[in-house]
């Protein structure tokens, strides 16, 4: 038996790729869901614009206690019938159901702050797998398509979910204004069928997609471990991170504020500043509120479609350059949301936001390709997420304090202010991530594009 035989794992098909990736479709859902209408929720409960972050600050927390703990424990789990990542998927999108088929009853701001936090930590337990979920499952030369895979079932899920509010006020008549301290019944219709999308798209990858049994040697390699070994691994591995993977999670540091404050404040900016909409109970505002959502889902599309090509342009012109470069178009359009007089030049703006969402989606994780330890996947993928959530704890605990005291409560000003951090992230990645020399056909090994290696 050959050491390849051994080691790699085998090719797969399109279709097994597909099946193995649904599920994000879902977990997908149900985050886009929140990420677009938890804001709206909150003010129709009776939250000022400064006290949305902190009522946010569920996400980033939950995802920094809850992914590494999740890596370690689905790196060392296996079952003979389940495997190893599968079972995370089934509890993480069971628990995540109920309680997007609950949010919309909300009747206070703690319910719904306590509800999107068990809605996080159960999202991060099924979400966290996954992304190791690819390299468990497909040889080196098929890694990035696995992640350009997922990066198309998430646009399709955002695109789908963020347009639901919109759909079921134009095409089912279900109405987007309720008076304050309730909830509109398009938004409530909208979390009930995210419940069952989350759900479904989880169990149909759970059932049509099987996973490798560790190695022996592995297996024993685990014997005697507990939760302490865990924790000492974990910071081990945070001390001793390669450095490729420091100047990465720099990038994310910057780059995610401003998808953060674009979640937190642009529906309602949409609502306030091109609508001219006045609070959650005028029908004004219910509008732009809904039309904003759409152009959520619009940018999701841009981001299904941007997948298809990104690999081809990434071996054109490098991960580095072409994330930067995707970046720059995101902060663009978030910049540029402030000029908007005609509410359709949004969708203008939302397509530079989708193809800067497209390659934060799998550039990064792309440029981590081959720097990491196969066997700690898991852990490093959840360490990873340190910096997407880190900024956004800094974000939640202190953008009130200046959303209120320096930015006036306007929205529209903490999305172009996402837009400057964005262009930060685009620079660091530009001037300090080094590639081989050979770009083109390191890339092309890498990405499996070439015709030789098309599945």
């Amino acid at each position: 038996m050959s050491l390849k035989t051994v080691f790699e794992n085998p090719k797969l098909t399109l279709t097994q790729i597909i099946n193995m990736s649904v599920g994000f479709f879902g977990i997908q859902f149900g985050w886009d869901l929140q990420r677009a209408n938890m804001g709206r929720i909150y003010e129709n409960l009776g939250a000022n614009p400064d006290q949305v972050p902190l009522l946010f600050l569920a996400a980033p927390l939950t995802g920094l206690l809850v992914q590494p703990i999740i890596g370690y424990l689905s790196d060392r789990t296996w079952h003979p019938t389940w495997g190893r990542r599968r079972p995370y998927f089934m509890v993480g999108a069971l628990v995540s159901s109920i309680a997007l088929i609950f949010m919309p009853h909300s009747s206070a701001l703690w319910m719904a702050a306590g509800l999107l936090w068990v809605l996080d930590v159960f999202g991060n337990v099924a979400m966290e797998p996954f992304r190791a979920f690819v390299t468990d499952k497909l040889p080196d030369s098929q890694v990035n398509r696995g992640f350009i895979m997922q990066s198309m079932m998430i646009g399709l899920g955002g695109s789908v979910a963020s347009a639901l509010p919109w759909v079921m006020n134009n095409i089912f008549d279900l109405t987007n204004t309720a008076a304050q301290g309730s909830i509109p019944e398009n938004v409530k219709f909208s979390f009930y069928l995210g419940a069952f999308f989350f759900f479904a798209a989880v169990l149909y990858t759970v059932l049509t997609t099987k996973e490798y049994p560790p190695q022996e040697t592995d297996k024993l390699k685990e014997i005697g471990k507990g939760f302490g070994d865990g924790a000492r691994e974990i910071f081990s591995a945070l001390r001793n991170m390669p450095k490729r993977m420091q100047i990465v999670s720099l990038v994310q540091f910057f780059t995610w504020p401003g998808l953060f404050l674009m979640w937190f404040y642009y529906t309602t900016a949409v609502a306030v500043n091109v609508f001219g909409g006045k609070d959650a109970s005028d029908p004004v505002y219910a509008h732009g509120a809904d039309f904003g959502s759409l152009t959520l889902a619009y940018y999701s599309v841009v981001t299904f479609l941007f997948a298809l090509v990104l690999p081809k342009i990434a071996d054109a012109l490098g991960r580095k350059t072409t994330h930067a470069i995707c970046l720059l178009c995101g902060a663009i359009g978030l910049i540029s949301v402030a000029w908007v007089h005609d509410k359709n030049m949004l969708y203008l703006c939302m397509t530079g936001v989708g193809i800067a969402w497209a390659s934060i989606l799998s550039m990064p994780y792309a440029m981590l390709s081959g720097s990491l330890p196969k066997d700690k996947i898991g852990i490093y993928m959840g360490i990873f997420n340190f910096f997407i959530v880190l900024p956004e704890i800094i974000a939640s605990l202190g953008f009130g304090w200046l959303m209120k005291n320096v930015l006036d409560n306007d929205r529209l000003l903490a999305v172009q202010l996402g837009g400057g951090l964005m262009i930060i992230a685009a620079v660091i990645c530009y001037i300090f991530i080094r590639e081989p020399k050979k770009t083109n056909e390191i890339l092309s090994s890498k990405l499996g594009i070439e015709e030789n290696r098309a599945v």
